[in-house]
């Protein structure tokens, strides 16, 4: 099922002749609708296999829309061209049928001719809301029939009321309505915020098309679709696996150096144990459960479960405050729906780093918050996404605790260094009072949340964790929950949509050369003359930690350079006669577009001034691209 909603004042539509032979007859009258929800809708060859499922999941989504953007009156429009996989023509007129009664009860619904040429004029209002798509199918309905496994978070975060602000580096807050656009703050210099504004206030997490990243990061060979899993968990070629542990390695050592003690804990937990239970309805999370020969178990959301029960086995003195605890949860596991399922910007299973904290008071844990901050900006600035273009702050927060720590909340706002999103709420449901998100806007307009902090009020209590105060009585601390860059998947899809939209600006499109899979290429202009003196070189850059590779395919200097250019090789080698007698070398640097001439010691202190302090790995190929298989065909 593909649909289309538009919020419109007005649509006009008259059947003309009819485009299928058996279809009901109709009156061939010209219909006007007035202030309506137009839902553009094609019915999908999946649709047939439960036709009862399909029909009150499109009523259900219908209802959701016209009661978001207030309309009373809906209009299902039959409308083939959003697929080209359409079910049989009974079977698509039975579910917009069976859809217009679900619907009669609460609006007044037209249903436009089926099989029928129609021509129709329509005006749509322009607001936020007035253009949104849904896809799904009854495999998508079915994975969210057993509602007792969703926790009350789910359903509460559907239904909970917020206001939006903009706060600015000044305190201010600027109230935001959405009518036919975001209102309240002028947003002229900040078009990238706006942008996520929009995707917040709307809510819209379903993707209508393929964002740029799922080609790259095949293209590149780094990640694949696995479709022997189920939906949402991924296959990393050699490539994207090492570029995948670079990132695990450095955010492990960047948490390490900040003081965070590293454990590791199950990937499964008892269902039904008390605390995990009433943690479970307090995070907005949907989970994998299993039934093992002994209970009923959930696959972790996070590391939060392992380190609070260790935690209260712990014995913890006010001199041990600040005490964060450290594990990159390989893996995580939520039951995202599957029509939000896009690439690597949201999936089932991920790989998390997760630092808790445990502070003895507000007045700690504020202050290790701004630290934490810190390490959260230089860890995603040091993987290739710059606060200043990349990403977006977003602060949830209680009123309450916002009219007491505006202060604080304006140190964070101030250190960010430009104006962020704030969502409040009246009341607390979550066992938070306060999180900050930083997050990244891709291509599509869509965003996702990168490094996220929270301030934690309920799961001391609930855990039953506890230190020794300097007077010896037992005492709850606060909690706080860093990942200092979201999960590693998704700092992989910003680092691709980044590149993509790069490519777009027509700019070089790259990874980090301390993530780039081969960091130097060296072609030789003839195998037979210059492969020594190429092997020679490729042996001195890689005694110093540096991924070099061999072009020594039978193909033309030409189409060699251009596969380097392809591959995103930040330093290009080619090496002739004039190169093998010289001993210097003519480099291509893909980020500024030229050629210098330089001796091989000079490269390798470029390349190690661009990789200080990042982790090293091996190539994970083979070193002569003659000898590499292909992976993605």
């Amino acid at each position: 099922m593909k649909v289309v909603t538009i919020h419109s004042d007005s649509i006009t539509y008259k059947p003309l002749k009819k485009a299928l032979k058996n279809v009901e007859e109709v009156d061939s009258k010209e219909v006007t609708v007035k202030e309506c929800l137009v839902a553009l809708i094609s019915v999908e060859k999946k649709d047939e296999q439960d036709v009862e499922a399909v029909s009150k999941r499109l009523a259900k989504e219908l209802t959701d829309i016209s009661t978001q953007v207030k309309a009373d009156k809906i209009v299902l429009y039959p409308y083939a061209h959003l697929s080209s996989d359409l079910c049989h023509p009974d079977k698509a007129l039975e579910v917009l049928k069976k859809t217009e009664e679900l619907l009669k009860s609460d609006f007044k619904v037209y249903r436009a001719p089926f099989g029928y040429y129609k021509e129709f004029t329509l005006h749509c209002k322009g607001h936020p809301l007035s253009e949104l798509s849904r896809a799904f199918t009854p495999e998508d309905i079915k994975d969210l029939k057993e509602e007792k496994d969703v926790s009350k978070a789910v359903v509460a975060e559907k239904t909970l009321k917020s206001t939006w602000h903009i706060i600015d580096e000044k305190g201010k807050l600027h109230g935001l309505k959405a009518d036919k656009k975001i209102e309240g703050f002028d947003f002229k210099k900040y078009k990238k915020l706006e942008k996520f504004v929009k995707y917040e206030i709307q809510k819209v997490r379903v993707a209508a098309q393929e964002p740029p990243h799922t080609l790259l990061m095949r293209q590149h060979e780094l990640v694949d679709y696995e479709p022997a899993s189920d939906p949402g968990n991924f296959r990393y070629y050699p490539n994207g696996r090492l570029i995948k542990s670079l990132i695990e390695n450095f955010v492990t050592d960047k948490v390490v150096d900040y003081g965070a003690m590293e454990v590791e804990t199950p990937i499964m937990y008892d269902y039904e144990h008390p605390a995990l239970k009433s943690y479970l309805n307090r995070f907005p999370a949907r989970q994998y459960t299993i039934q093992t020969p002994n209970k009923k178990t959930f696959l972790r959301f996070s590391a939060c479960f392992g380190q609070f029960l260790m935690a209260h086995d712990m014995t913890i003195s006010y001199k041990d405050l600040p005490l964060p605890l450290y594990e990159l949860t390989r893996y995580s596991f939520r039951v995202e729906q599957r029509g939000e399922l896009t690439g690597l910007r949201r999936l089932r299973t991920f790989t998390m780093p997760d630092c808790h904290c445990l502070c003895a008071d507000m007045k700690q844990a504020k202050e290790q918050m701004k630290v934490r901050f810190e390490l959260a900006k230089s860890t995603l600035n040091e993987c290739g996404l710059q606060t200043s273009e990349d990403l977006e702050l977003a602060i949830r927060i209680t009123k309450d605790f916002y009219e007491e720590n505006k202060d604080f909340v304006l140190d964070l706002v101030k250190a960010w260094g430009k104006p962020a999103l704030i969502e409040m709420w009246n009341d607390r449901f979550f066992y938070f009072v306060m999180k900050y998100e930083l997050n990244f806007v891709d291509t599509l307009d869509k965003a996702a949340a990168l490094a996220t902090d929270q301030i934690d009020v309920e799961n001391a209590e609930r855990y039953d964790i506890n230190y020794i105060d300097n007077k010896g009585k037992k005492q709850k601390p606060l909690i706080l929950h860093l990942s200092p860059s979201g999960a590693v998947e998704r700092v992989i899809y910003a680092l691709l949509e980044k590149a993509a939209e790069h490519q777009k600006e027509k700019k070089p499109a790259m990874f980090p050369v301390w993530l780039s899979p081969t960091q130097v290429r060296v072609i030789p202009v003839s195998t037979e003359s210059h492969l020594k003196v190429v092997e020679k070189i490729a042996e001195e850059l890689g005694k110093n930690d540096i991924r070099v590779d061999i072009d020594d395919r039978s193909e033309t200097i030409g189409k060699r350079i251009m596969k380097s250019e392809q591959e995103w090789v930040p330093f290009t080698v080619v090496i002739g006669d004039k190169e093998a007698k010289s001993k210097k070398l003519m480099v291509r640097d893909r980020s500024s577009g030229k050629q210098k001439e330089i001796t091989t010691a000079d490269l390798i202190k470029d390349i190690k001034k661009l990789t200080d302090g990042k982790p090293f790995k091996k190539l994970s190929m083979n070193k002569y691209l003659s000898k590499r298989p292909i992976f993605v065909g």
